[in-house]
């Protein structure tokens, strides 16, 4: 007899171009895509981690930046049950808008459930955020995560760490140390999209990851699993 997958509504917000649709079809597949279609509404894409002791599942609602001019943030964020904050290192303007994405979360959502910041893109060679003025974590008591979707640094740990949380266990890990290749696996065959438009992305020059890019993760986080 099969067991049941515990299954949980995610919320992915953020300002446009953050890269949100980047790290959501990367959990998907595993790979980098480098350019896409714009998000303007939302896609949820149902994806299961393969975890132990346990398989834990996301339905990740991949919610448009532009989304918080129109009014329709409240009917994608409603019953959410974990979010996802994300920013861009390399645009100061999708820090400073971080508060009103949270403000959101809880007006909308209440203040019981698990969320995570993540500054995305640490690869590239202009970053404006630097690690040290990032502090609206330590402010609200969130976790915090440098990632980069492109290089794939970090970007197992934001669904790991809520996973733990959801289910109340601090030992689930997964089953494979991921790599390039996908440690999420989709429930089903693609995005459920209500509204996009096409808008390549632009390229950026990218460097290795060290510790001149950005501080050690315990400087970073608020709670470490």
């Amino acid at each position: 007899m099969a067991h049941s997958i515990p299954r949980f509504k995610l919320a992915l917000v953020g300002d446009g171009g953050v890269g949100k649709t980047a790290f959501t079809k990367m959990m998907c597949t595993g790979a980098f895509e480098e350019k896409h279609i714009a998000t303007l509404g939302v896609e949820v894409h149902p994806v299961i981690l393969k975890t132990a002791p346990c398989e834990v599942g996301f339905n990740v609602w991949d919610i448009a930046g532009q989304e918080k001019f129109q009014g329709l943030i409240e009917g994608y964020i409603i019953d959410t049950q974990a979010a996802i904050i994300m920013f861009d290192v390399s645009s100061r303007s999708t820090y400073d808008i971080v508060p009103f994405w949270y403000s959101e979360l809880r007006r909308i959502a209440g203040d019981d459930f698990p969320i995570v910041l993540c500054g995305n893109k640490v690869d590239v060679e202009n970053r404006r955020v630097k690690a040290k003025t990032i502090t609206f974590h330590r402010e609200k008591q969130l976790q915090y995560y440098d990632i980069s979707v492109k290089t794939l640094y970090n970007v197992k740990k934001p669904l790991l760490w809520l996973a733990r949380k959801m289910i109340g266990n601090s030992s689930l890990d997964y089953l494979h140390p991921p790599s390039s290749e996908a440690f999420v696996k989709d429930l089903e065959p693609g995005p459920k999209t209500t509204t996009a438009a096409s808008e390549k992305s632009s390229s950026q020059g990218t460097k290795t990851i060290g510790p001149e890019t950005s501080e050690p993760e315990d400087n970073n986080v608020v709670d470490n699993l």
